[in-house]
């Protein structure tokens, strides 16, 4: 279907090359004369325009959806079709990525509970200096608030390093009741596994080659990838030390999450804190946060690594103690 600015341009080509009349070229074009002559009396909303500019230049990855959330905080009455028609209209479009595959099928989600700290989940993504060597970036992520708990930029994370990480952020913000990641070898070394142990968080590892059961915090990867990641070139480890730790704090206070009605994640915790899940979203027509649970039978094979992990212990020091044999009945 084309447009009346399509036909505007094509009669006014027609007059100025071929020389014809506007009655004639309408004729051609199949145009209203009456739409051929009119003008828009619109107000320029020069302001506004170069506001919702700045925004765009500012967030580069954001559509008009975000930027109008971002407006409304600044005070702008202006509705969301207004603002997608000058984001139209200024060319402001962000370019879409290639998709990636999805999963097929439906699986049969179970609930957990809508409250901060009910369960974390671990990753890691990846990315390069200026100079050519690469760095890692382990994340993690409440599934229920989606905020962003840690994201610890480094050239080498090992599964110590990660224990340490974990032992430091419990201390400031509580226990989780669970917490899930992938089968690499940083999650399931011994040192994990005896930490799960020590302070009785429940451990869950998705299945090999199902990254969609750890939907939560490859999510948030994708976020990071598009908008920071893919936008910055980063000069050295602590250049991307301080560099990701702004956008994490931009991204718990200040960027809209479309899952949560467009709030913040830390404005949804504190709501889901006083007032309770029920609460939290009422005016809104976005999901409630609920995060899945590993798949049945991923918790058996973290106890089957820890049972492997005594019997190797055990068999290094060269002698069964009362204390080990303790341990292996009550998993």
């Amino acid at each position: 279907m084309v447009g009346p600015a399509a036909k505007r341009e094509a009669v006014a080509h027609l007059q100025a090359v071929m020389g014809l009349s506007e009655r004639r070229a309408c004729s051609f074009v199949g145009a209203d004369r009456k739409m051929i002559r009119y003008r828009s009396s619109r107000p320029p909303e020069t302001e506004l325009r170069g506001r919702l500019r700045d925004l765009a230049k500012e967030r580069r990855r954001f559509g008009y959806r975000r930027l109008f959330i971002l407006l409304r905080r600044e005070g702008e009455p202006s509705g969301i079709n207004r603002i997608y028609r000058l984001y139209r209209e200024e060319g402001l479009t962000v370019r879409k990525r290639r998709a990636r595959r999805r999963a097929v099928g439906t699986r049969a989600p179970i609930l957990v509970e809508a409250r901060p700290n009910a369960r974390w989940s671990l990753d890691f993504v990846h990315d390069q200096f200026a100079c050519g060597r690469r760095f890692r970036v382990l994340n993690i992520v409440d599934d229920v608030t989606r905020e962003c708990l840690a994201a610890i930029p480094d050239t080498s994370i090992s599964g110590r390093r990660v224990a340490r990480e974990l032992t430091d952020l419990i201390s400031r913000r509580g226990k989780p009741d669970m917490i899930v990641s992938d089968n690499g070898t940083e999650f399931t070394s011994n040192t994990i596994l005896a930490w799960s142990k020590d302070y009785r968080v429940e451990w869950h590892y998705i299945a090999p080659g199902r990254p969609m059961q750890n939907g939560y915090v490859e999510s948030f990867n994708g976020r990071m990838r598009d908008e920071l990641l893919n936008e910055t070139l980063f000069f050295g480890l602590d250049h991307a030390r301080s560099t990701i730790a702004d956008w994490v704090a931009d991204f718990n206070t200040a960027r809209p999450h479309s899952s949560l009605g467009y709030q913040t994640p830390a404005a949804y915790a504190e709501v889901l804190t006083a007032t309770g899940s029920s609460a939290a979203q009422d005016d809104s027509s976005a999901p409630p946060p609920v995060a899945y649970p590993a798949p049945i039978g991923v918790t058996e094979k973290a106890k089957a690594l820890i049972r492997r992990w005594m019997k190797v212990q055990r068999h290094v020091t060269g002698h069964a103690t009362w204390e080990i044999d303790q341990r292996e009945k009550f998993i």
